[in-house]
């Protein structure tokens, strides 16, 4: 393989790769509002057809599921997990840009989806590019699941990959991330934590009441909500649900030793978040990587009652809402945690309290010691001048749990993120020399794949 040739083409086509980008991007697809996503199906099996890969498109009720597979030499065969939908692109007024139109300014590329995830998409596709130009054909067979729906619930992936686990046998998976660390350090993250992300919901009256008639007769559905999310975490961050912690696996050895050998982020942090400090007084160094991807936690990400305009509004409000995110860490599971929430609620007498589920994974993780993850880390060193750091876990959570579990096979990550991607908020962006490396390192990998055996 003449990965000379290989580089210099995927240097030569970036520009045609992110008018590609440019494509996708310029179609919104915000599966929180399902706005666009049959016609951002429609861009992304295009690009497919256009490489010539046989295509599946399975229609449902949400967002349409693609299957691309192409053959290769070797037998062996590589699953890409992707998503084209995105996250919703308020609050507008603090974009840079428009959201929905791919800019370039110093670098970088700016667009909602340029990093998550469909920047991701047709970098993969690049370095196949790049491949097929050099050989004719591909090092192994490659498949794609792309769905619609991961930044919502991802409701109909599981099912869907239940009932079609021999179209998707593969030896291994390249999910649907990757990044670099404050550093430029490539990073190999072996797991995702899970979630269980909630809305509760209480109604106290049919309408909002004058405060000077209702406020000492008439209960507050605000207090009522405040009072009850106050039960669910001590002031020590410890979470109160009844026996929520008894399926957490402490991190092993191992995994304290591969977040010793990371860079400590405390100031990256610090200064990029703003903070001065971080929860329970952690420091920093080993003890802020191991509490960020191996603690569970409870989050508070929305609350919503009452009146929230200029000047005042004096009122009892009759309904109150919150949205909680719970993270989970191996061996916990989102059913189980639901039920404790439920049955936490009850006893301390907020049987009115509404729980809706708005989504939720199980956590999952691959051994470092697997061949492909070495594999996957020894092909970096070559393009990042340095080997990517193995991280046991990281702190966000998907539906890898429902590829491992249904196929099981290995997952490493892979991808084109840096810390000031800006992922889910506004000016989401990418670096373009992180564009070229990523996808000569994924040329590396399919094609020392290729050479493998079972």
């Amino acid at each position: 393989m003449n990965f000379q040739n290989i580089d210099k083409y995927i240097d030569l086509n970036m520009d045609a790769s992110l008018a590609d980008l440019a494509r996708l991007v310029a179609q919104p697809s915000v599966s929180a509002r399902r706005e666009g996503l049959v016609e951002c199906a429609d861009l992304v099996v295009e690009l497919f057809k256009r490489r010539n890969f046989q295509i599946q498109r399975f229609e449902n009720d949400g967002a349409p599921i693609i299957i691309a597979e192409r053959k290769g030499r070797s037998d062996k065969t590589i699953l890409f997990y992707n998503h084209y939908d995105v996250q919703p692109a308020e609050p507008l007024r603090l974009w840079k840009t428009p959201p929905f139109e791919l800019s370039r300014n110093d670098g970088r590329v700016f667009g909602r989806g340029a990093n998550d995830n469909k920047g991701n998409i047709v970098n993969r596709l690049l370095a196949i590019d790049a491949l097929l130009a050099e050989n004719n054909e591909l090092p192994c067979n490659v498949k794609f699941i792309i769905e619609g729906e991961e930044e919502t619930t991802s409701e109909h992936f599981g099912p869907f990959v239940q009932a079609h686990t021999e179209l998707l046998q593969a030896d291994a998976c390249i999910w649907e991330f990757g990044e670099v660390d404050a550093n430029d350090l490539p990073l190999q993250f072996l797991g995702l934590r899970g979630i269980l992300y909630v809305e509760l919901e209480v109604e106290t009256a049919k309408r909002d009441v004058h405060s000077g008639t209702g406020g000492s007769i008439i209960q507050n559905a605000a207090w009522r909500l405040v009072w009850a999310l106050n039960t669910l975490k001590s002031g020590d961050e410890h979470i109160n649900l009844p026996g929520f912690y008894d399926d957490v696996l402490p991190p092993r050895r191992e995994d304290i030793d591969f977040m010793a050998a990371l860079p400590d982020n405390a100031a990256d942090y610090k200064k990029r978040f703003g903070v001065k400090e971080f929860l329970n007084n952690i420091s920093g160094g080993v003890d802020l990587a191991v509490a960020e991807a191996f603690l569970p936690t409870c989050t508070i990400c929305g609350l919503s009652s009452g009146y929230h305009g200029q000047g005042a509004k004096t009122i009892v409000p009759a309904k109150a809402s919150a949205k909680i995110d719970i993270r989970l860490v191996p061996n916990q599971r989102p059913e189980k945690v639901l039920r404790q929430l439920r049955e936490h609620l009850d006893k301390h007498g907020f049987e009115d309290i509404r729980i809706t589920v708005l989504s939720s994974d199980a956590p999952a993780r691959t051994d470092a010691a697997d061949d492909f993850i070495q594999l996957v880390v020894k092909t970096s060193g070559e393009i990042y001048e340095q080997p990517m750091k193995i991280v046991p876990m990281t702190g966000g959570s998907g539906p890898n749990a429902i590829i491992q579990d249904a196929l099981h096979i290995p997952i490493a990550t892979l991808g084109i993120g840096y810390p000031d991607c800006r992922a889910h908020a506004p000016n989401e962006n990418i670096r373009l020399d992180l564009y070229l490396k990523t996808a000569k390192h994924i040329t590396r990998i399919l094609s020392e794949f290729g050479k493998t055996k079972d």
